[in-house]
């Protein structure tokens, strides 16, 4: 999944994604596909207070044409908006009334919708996701709701950062799908028809290109019976999506804004697939470069006061994956901020001790139980996992890997992706 995802637009960084959700914990592990290809996958644990489900669509911004970017997240939109039997008034209502923790995001490679709820009103949040799956896309629906994602678009407009990191990832992939905006153009997003948003659904929102995952207290079974009556007839289209990853371009931008009066910058390198094994130590190099506090950045440009923020994060996709290291701070600083940069990057590997990665994998493991002891948070973690994959990984075979990772483990990734950045982008005040 990409670094950031639109979820109810807002931004949402995943600086950690493949490995943000590690603990020493076990639960039962069960899984199902039905005759329509439709996967079942979850993580009982009957002590849990809470339940979680979400229904993981193997498609994004990645799987879209150019002229018809951003259509999955428009279609994210309209999912909201109800369904045969069921309008948007009382499908918020009910998901309010059970007091569900609910929402939906779209990244560039998947749509997620989820609701986190007590246990026994499991069944209720089940059949409201089940039945929300299946929009009506109603022609008056579209055409209000187009307006509110353009006024999406228009606020990210404001977002420095947002305004940097599309235009750089567009530099770096060319004209691959990967560049796609996930909330598209205000071009694309007007030239937009409900027909074809139909058809992509039709295409990509079928049964064998879904995940359901589940996590916390639940029967398994009772469910499996309940999702099979609710989603069993959904057609299944063979949607795939290309494992190859694509070709780097890379190359530098120079954007200049009178709306921003700081200097921001943005670099991209190459990095290891999901599917890589290499990526595990591909994630701690990233946190050791530009984790927010006691990493090499943050005390080489924020405690010294050469720039406000820095930060890098790892972000692995289907086939592809990208380092990226951002800063921000006095645009007359900017000159030094990407020589201090430079400079580090060019000794990190070097510079990292056994010490350096043992606290790191202490920090990992003591966020990673906080977070698994959440349903939500495992649901999520599951679900991800498999619409990658196609495999389930205990979070106990994921942490022994974090652990097993080796100062040779890190000079071996560095060896097959430098961090060496393939695209540099800057973002400045223009000049009155």
């Amino acid at each position: 999944m990409r670094a950031y995802t639109i979820v109810s637009g807002k931004v949402a960084l995943h600086p950690f994604s493949v490995c943000g959700t590690l603990c020493c914990m076990s639960f039962g592990f069960h899984h199902r596909v039905l005759g329509n290809g439709l996967t079942i996958v979850a993580e009982v644990d009957q002590s849990s207070h809470t339940s979680a489900a979400g229904f993981f669509v193997k498609t994004g911004a990645r799987d879209e044409s150019t002229a018809l970017m951003g259509v999955s997240h428009f279609l994210e939109h309209m999912m909201f908006k109800g369904a045969e039997g069921l309008s948007a008034e009382q499908l918020n209502r009910e998901f309010d009334s059970m007091g569900a923790r609910n929402n939906a995001y779209t990244s560039n490679e998947m749509t997620c919708f989820y609701a986190q709820v007590l246990p026994e009103r499991l069944p209720k949040a089940l059949d409201l996701l089940g039945r929300m799956m299946r929009p009506s896309l109603r022609e008056e629906d579209f055409t209000t709701e187009k307006n509110v994602i353009l006024e999406e678009i228009a606020m990210y407009r404001d977002n420095p950062f947002w305004v940097l990191y599309e235009a750089a990832i567009e530099k770096h992939y060319g004209t691959h799908p990967m560049s796609h905006r996930v909330l598209g153009t205000d071009e694309t997003i007007k030239a937009l028809r409900r027909d074809q948003m139909k058809e992509y659904f039709d295409t990509r929102y079928s049964a064998d290109n879904t995940v359901v995952a589940l996590g916390g207290r639940l029967d398994f079974e009772a469910s499996v019976d309940q999702i099979e009556r609710l989603c069993g007839a959904w057609p299944k289209t063979g949607a795939t999506r290309s494992p190859k990853g694509p070709e780097v371009v890379g190359g530098r931008l120079s954007l200049k804004d009178a709306k921003v009066n700081r200097g921001y910058y943005l670099a991209l390198c190459k990095a290891p697939a999901m599917e890589d094994e290499l990526r595990y130590p591909a994630a701690l190099l990233a946190q050791v470069l530009g984790s927010p506090d006691n990493s090499r950045l943050h005390w080489a440009l924020v405690e010294s006061g050469v720039a406000e923020e820095a930060q890098s994060a790892f972000d692995a996709h289907d086939g592809v994956g990208e380092y990226y290291v951002f800063a921000a701070g006095d645009p007359a600083r900017l000159p030094q901020i990407a020589e201090t940069i430079d400079r580090e990057l060019s000794k990190l590997v070097a510079s990292v001790t056994k010490e350096d990665l043992e606290r790191l994998k202490s920090r990992i493991a003591t966020a990673a139980c906080l977070n698994a002891e959440r349903p939500g948070d495992r649901m999520q973690r599951l679900g991800r996992l498999w619409t990658y994959l196609g495999e389930y990984t205990t979070l106990d075979e994921e942490l022994d890997r974090i652990n097993a990772v080796s100062l040779d483990d890190l000079r071996r990734v560095a060896e097959a992706y430098p961090i060496a950045p393939c695209t540099v982008g800057t973002l400045e005040p223009a000049l009155a």
